[in-house]
């Protein structure tokens, strides 16, 4: 997971948000319920980040009508559509608004997690087009020559095994290195990774 990254759930059923809650609790996602639309917009700030799972029918205000108000306020919050009610025209409105995916419930949990894990690539590329060239130079200042080390073999393709020979470490080292180096930065992959060194390059080298 990426630090500050919450998933947020609007759904009306207290059953479906406490399942949800302790799902993605267990595989160490932060989590924000609100019973309905409202009270999710009362509280809504544009800078929040993570990625939205929207339950379609709710009293008041409804999951499209909430997903179309959130697109017009700015918000860059990757939407994720759940609906006991499935059908066409509703996934249809649901994508052309940009929505990550569109799940029939009872939920497959293994395309939730999924589906979640893809909003937070596409939140974290976006996130990494947008540093500055100073906000870049200071997490990669935060990292450890060792750690810097690590993540330039990382970004340069090699292996565990190939990066300990190299620095005359243990494979188990450079994994330590590798997870806390990757932490720092707050990134979740090895493309995320190169994206944000990449990221570093072009602020650095604008011509």
């Amino acid at each position: 997971m990426i630090d500050n990254f919450t998933v947020f759930i609007v759904d009306d059923d207290a059953s479906v948000r406490d399942a949800l809650s302790l799902l993605l609790a267990v595989n160490d996602y932060r989590v924000a319920t609100f019973g309905d639309a409202e009270s999710f917009l009362s509280a809504f700030k544009v800078g929040w980040r993570g990625c939205l799972l929207l339950d379609i029918r709710m009293p008041g205000m409804d999951g499209l009508a909430l997903q179309k108000q959130l697109a017009e306020m700015g918000s860059e919050l990757p939407v994720i559509i759940m609906t006991g009610h499935g059908d066409v025209a509703s996934a249809r409105e649901a994508f052309r608004a940009s929505a990550i995916d569109f799940l029939e419930k009872p939920l497959d949990h293994g395309k939730l997690l999924a589906g979640i894990a893809e909003a937070f690539a596409r939140y974290q590329q976006v996130s990494v087009a947008e540093m500055s060239q100073s906000q870049l130079e200071k997490l990669l200042a935060s990292l450890t020559p060792r750690e810097r080390e690590v993540m330039e073999y990382t970004v340069a393709g090699r292996h565990n095994r190939e990066i300990a020979v190299a620095l005359g470490i243990s494979p188990r080292t450079v994994e330590v290195h590798k997870a806390r180096m990757m932490d720092k930065l707050g990134v979740g992959s090895v493309a995320d990774l190169v994206r944000l060194n990449l990221g570093a390059f072009r602020a650095s080298n604008p011509d």
